[in-house]
């Protein structure tokens, strides 16, 4: 595919910049084809080169990469910063020198005379000077890396490991007869023999040898027997419980009983007007038919709830423990990319970030296989700087959390945890450890909090410097113009005395937030395959002789902005991480998380990765995780757990099709983002999309000794499809192999008859490329800011663009297209983040949710425009996401109709007849039971229940009202809406914890619910006096409005309490405004119906 003549791309070219100056030493080169990585298990004919020889080989560019920071972009040429950031590398804390790869040795291996490292075997295999001569006494000589004979050793032909070449090499298999080979995983006539060794040799399946007959070879000889192996025992990686019927029979019983009760009462409401107030009962009538309706659109997605648990230790017995198909037990998992998003360090404080990142690189997950990107869509030097610093002291961190199991892994939690620390730790060096890494930590916090400082320093100390420099050279120039004409840029600079590339503190042209250069930089280089253990330790260091040390990638990216180009906000930001991780890393499988989310359960990964992996895992698109907040008041006024959305709808709609996107804590399948379309079930067992509808087929039809006219057509449609690829993708040959090869590396394994898209055990087993300078510009060139013009990014590929909800959209098209998602509900909480617990922000989020919905709604994201693939019910969940917050223009109606009742001393009915309160009452009662029955199998609490139900009434008066005002503006007139970032900093008030709940700021978006309270509590008041001294009092009428409103203002309480503050500090045009609302309300209403003026009423009262 990289040979295709129609696939045109840019060759980007690296240029070496060093720190004293910025001029351009020389060109490193340049990338002229893409390259196809296809990772195959290590098996007789396959033997993967020694881990000393590919580091030496690749050593050189490792280090040149680990060391540059690249830029670049539009019209720019590439350019490698020389800078030394983090010495990631984790081989400076191992004891140097080679061991022997006998099981149970681990004594160094055999040296010569000058110490260099000697093979007995052309294989590379490491081996000691006992174990050889063990072997060669046996009088057989095997070499367990190869099966072969050992060479007789003599002075003279010992192999030093800087000339060694592995002669096997020329027996690996072609790059392209193991791409052949890996698609045809895709059918159910794939032959796992052939794909693994290719040979007419007696060899078995891994690297165990048995003959044909059954006998076993030598009985020395690892692998000559096969109970070495013992067949595993399939079990499934996941369960699926549905809500017992004790609790789920009655539960759909009520909804279908309520559903029958609101029909009648709806009925009976239409056929009794209230003549005496006509427009009263139209009104309510009106209103009560929306509530029904969306009431309807909520309940039916809740009909099947179900509950998932998976299976931990089937997951590593099937891709983590020794096996035929993988002697060496490395893990066969696949990747994750872990992308953190993050556009303003103001608003989001770079330690927040930081501590998130390193629970990130502690996650219990193969190191190797892990990769994390921080995408600063602000590109400033402060996030930057904080990201070095968590990557240098990830080394501490990360190794303490692996030796004593510390949960959770972000060390500003782990350190604020309320219990004991040594509860349950046995190591004796605990304590120490932990003292040591809490005063390593408590520096960490000190140097990145005062980042800010030492940059603003800096760049003025070096911008003094070149104004000096400036003025300096304008006197020795004699220059005639004037001093003032000077324009001396205030640039920020780094520690090494360079500008920075990106968002300069002091706004400059191509230095701003809307305008700068694409930065990558490689915090942390790709981890070694091999384990490597620290050192032991004295009494100034851990222990770590027990303890992995080594990282995972840590990689931070800014991608090119310009003037002219639409950057699409963070939909932009994403997509310009998907490139740039499939050209570096390319996991099959990407988790995001915002930058306040961190991980809480360090297995969190692996539970997700369980349902991917399991049976019918190749149709599932995305693992949803609930959403779970630290620092809410314990009271949660505003509903910020949210728990009825996360633990009840959510969980209902996994009974569907799958739960929605919310933004973060999702885990995706790459190629679901790439806009493919699920496997087929039915008709067609290949690999199926847009882009690659049928892989299978061109390998069939060229083997075929007769062609079919038809198989020549599919072909020719194939070549026609693969054509239009860089149309959807772009024009870069890398970024389009790396398709392929997620799609195949993502699927299940093919272990069982019920898997029919699977890829062969052992396939990632095997070490991935190293990163080099090629790769790393191609990466620069996928994220500037024209490569998504003419394509289809945005579109229907990655995060979709043109709504602010951009996480909800995206989850739609995957399930319009036919995908399934899943919700993965842990024991301990996968994930935590952070959520504004004041009130402004509180609305202000509601608001940008609230406006998203108003988009998709009005836009062909809605639900009933939806393909045939999308579920009934599924479509009616989504159908409800757009319609909701259109409720707000009927509850803010329905909420003033008491106090009109009150004014106007009539009712919504008649009378308050027998019918009204039985019907009333039935209504109340399965709404109470339905609730009853939703905590039962959700797990929720009551109260979290009720304060959900308050701040739906709190936040449809306010914010869903202004969502629909903006929604139809920009549907209308055009108008763009914008918002700014929650601020995730802490109040000014250090010694509370929840300081910020009693944080006030002024909006708008408070005049509805206070117009309401206000002229609810004058009706109340206005109502019993006049029935108090009326010669005629209609109690009725007076009970039915007072309930009403106390119903009303029962759900504001928390809302009111909000403004009160911690001390009244509620703004005096909060009351000013609200009560000349709420008067001119009133007197509106006594003006055009005025108060009857008999003389006779309560004695001598008389309203004026």
């Amino acid at each position: 595919m990289a040979s295709d003549p129609r696939v045109t791309r840019r060759t980007p070219t690296i240029h070496h910049v060093t720190n004293s100056t910025g001029d351009l030493d020389s060109e490193i080169g340049g990338v002229d084809s893409g390259r196809y990585t296809v990772h195959l298990p290590p098996t007789p004919d396959n033997q993967p080169m020694p881990m000393e020889i590919a580091m030496q080989a690749v050593g050189t560019e490792e280090q040149y990469v680990s060391n540059s920071m690249f830029t670049g972009g539009y019209n720019r040429v590439i350019r490698a910063h020389s800078k030394k950031m983090v010495d990631s590398d984790p081989a400076v804390m191992v004891a140097e020198g080679s061991f022997c790869e006998i099981p149970g040795c681990g004594s160094k291996m055999m040296t010569n005379r000058q110490g260099i490292d000697v093979f007995p075997c052309e294989c590379g295999f490491r081996i000691c000077k006992d174990c050889y001569t063990d072997a060669m006494a046996t009088g057989d000589g095997f070499c367990l890396g190869c099966k072969e004979h050992f060479r007789g050793l003599d002075v003279s032909e010992m192999a030093p490991a800087s000339q060694l070449r592995s002669s096997k090499s020329g027996r690996r298999l072609p790059v392209v007869e193991s791409t052949e080979l890996l698609m045809r995983s895709h059918s159910n006539e794939f032959d796992y023999t052939r794909y693994l060794y290719e040979t007419n040799k007696c060899y078995g399946y891994g690297n165990a040898v048995w003959l044909n007959d059954g006998s076993s070879g030598s009985p020395d000889e690892i692998g000559s027997d096969r109970k070495l192996f013992p067949e595993k025992e399939w079990k499934p990686l996941t369960q699926r419980s549905s809500v017992p019927a004790g609790i789920l029979s009655p539960y759909r019983l009520l909804i279908l009983i309520r559903i029958v009760v609101l029909g009648f009462f709806l009925q009976w409401r239409i056929s009794h007007p209230n003549e005496d107030a006509i427009w009263l009962w139209f009104i309510s009538v009106i209103c009560e038919i929306w509530f029904a309706f969306s009431w309807l659109l909520d309940q039916l997605p809740k009909l099947c709830p179900l509950n998932r648990a998976v299976d931990l230790d089937a997951l590593h017995v099937k891709f983590e423990r020794p096996s035929l198909s993988n002697p060496s037990g490395r893990s066969d998992l696949p990747g994750i990319d872990v992308f953190v998003s993050t556009a303003d360090p103001e608003k989001e404080p770079p330690l927040v970030t930081a501590n998130t990142i390193l629970s990130i690189l502690a996650a219990e997950y193969p190191v190797e296989k892990l990769a994390c990107y921080v995408s600063d869509d602000g590109g400033a030097l402060l996030t930057f700087e904080a990201m070095a610093e968590a990557a240098s002291f990830s080394r501490i961190w990360i190794p303490f959390c692996r030796k004593h199991d510390i949960q959770p892994r972000n060390p500003e939690s782990y350190f604020n945890l309320k219990r004991d620390p040594y509860k349950n730790k046995v190591r004796p060096d605990f304590v120490r450890d932990r003292r040591r890494v809490k005063r390593e930590y408590d520096e960490f916090k000190v140097r990145v909090n005062g980042l800010s400082d030492s940059i603003r320093r800096r760049s003025d100390a070096f911008n003094t410097r070149e104004e000096i420099k400036i003025l300096k050279r304008w006197r020795e120039d004699n220059s005639d113009e004037p001093m003032e004409t000077l324009k001396i840029p205030k640039a920020t600079w780094m520690a090494d005395s360079t500008h920075w590339p990106g968002t300069w503190t002091v706004s400059a042209p191509e230095h701003s937030r809307g305008d700068h250069a694409s930065i990558i930089q490689v915090m942390l280089d790709p981890p070694r395959d091999e384990p490597q253990n620290g050192t032991e330790g004295d009494g100034n260091s851990m222990d770590l002789s027990e303890v992995d040390i080594r990282l995972p990638m840590l990689v931070y990216v800014t991608r090119e902005k310009r003037p002219g180009y639409d950057h699409n906000k963070k939909a932009g930001a994403m997509n310009a991480l998907v490139r740039a991780s499939a050209i570096m890393s390319n996991g099959p499988f990407i988790l995001n998380l915002d930058c306040d989310h961190y991980i809480y359960n360090s297995q969190a990964l692996r539970e997700g990765i369980c349902f991917m992996m399991d049976r019918d895992g190749e149709r599932i698109c995305y693992v949803q995780f609930p959403q779970r907040f630290e620092g809410i008041d314990p009271s949660d006024r505003y509903a910020n757990h949210n728990t009825v959305f996360f633990d009840v709808n959510m969980r209902a709609l996994d009974g569907l099709q799958g739960p929605v996107y919310v933004g973060t804590g999702c885990l995706f399948r790459r190629t679901a983002l790439y806009g493919f379309e699920p496997p087929r079930l039915e008709d067609n067992p290949d690999f199926c999309s847009c882009c690659f509808p049928r892989l299978k087929k061109p390998a069939t039809v060229a083997s075929a000794p007769d062609v079919d006219p038809e198989d020549v057509q599919l072909r020719e449609d194939d070549e026609m499809n693969i054509a239009l690829i860089p149309k959807k993708f772009g024009n870069s040959s890398l970024l389009i192999e790396s398709v392929r090869v997620a799609a195949i590396q993502g699927q299940p394994l093919a272990d069982h008859p019920s898997v029919k898209y699977g890829r062969p055990p052992g396939a990632l087993t095997v070490p991935r490329e190293p990163l080099d300078p090629s790769t790393i510009a191609e990466a620069i060139n996928v994220i500037s800011c024209w490569y998504e013009d003419k394509t289809e990014w945005g579109q229907s590929v990655g995060w979709i663009y043109g709504s602010v909800t951009e996480d909800v959209v995206t989850g739609y098209r995957m399930h319009n297209r036919g995908w399934r998602s899943v919700y993965c509900v842990t024991k301990r909480d996968a994930f935590r983040g952070t959520a504004p617990i004041n009130l402004t922000d509180r609305l202000h989020q509601v608001l940008r949710w609230a406006t998203g919905s108003v988009e998709i709604f009005f836009s062909r994201n809605n639900a009933l425009l939806g393909s045939p693939r999308l579920k009934f019910l599924q479509r009616i969940a989504y159908l409800n996401v757009g319609i909701y917050p259109f409720t707000s223009i009927f509850l803010i109606v329905y909420c003033f109709l008491p106090a009109l009742s009150l004014f106007s001393n009539q009712f919504i009915v008649q009378t308050l007849n027998v019918t009204f309160l039985v019907y009333l009452l039935a209504i109340t009662l399965t709404l109470c039971a339905l609730a009853v029955l939703e905590i039962k199998w959700s797990g929720i609490e009551l109260e979290e229940w009720w304060r959900n139900e308050q701040f739906w009434l709190i936040g449809g008066t306010s914010a869903h009202l202004a969502a629909v005002l903006q929604g139809l503006l920009k549907v209308i007139a055009g108008i763009e809406i914008s918002f700014t970032l929650t601020s995730k900093s802490a109040g000014d008030d250090l010694d509370d914890e929840f300081a910020d709940l009693y944080i006030f700021k002024w909006t708008s978006l408070m005049i509805p619910p206070l117009t309401i309270i206000f002229v609810n509590l004058i009706a109340i008041a206005y109502g019993v006096l006049r029935t108090v001294y009326s010669t005629d009092p209609e109690w009725s009428h007076l009970l039915g409005g007072v309930f009403f409103s106390f119903w009303v203002l029962a759900h504001l309480y928390p809302f009111a309490k909000g403004l009160m503050g911690r001390r009244g500090k509620t703004p005096t045009i909060v009351y000013v405004w609200s009560g000349l609302i709420a008067i001119s309300i009133s007197l509106l209403w006594v003006a055009i119906s005025p108060p009857s003026q008999n003389s006779d009423i309560g004695g001598s009262f008389q309203f004026p």
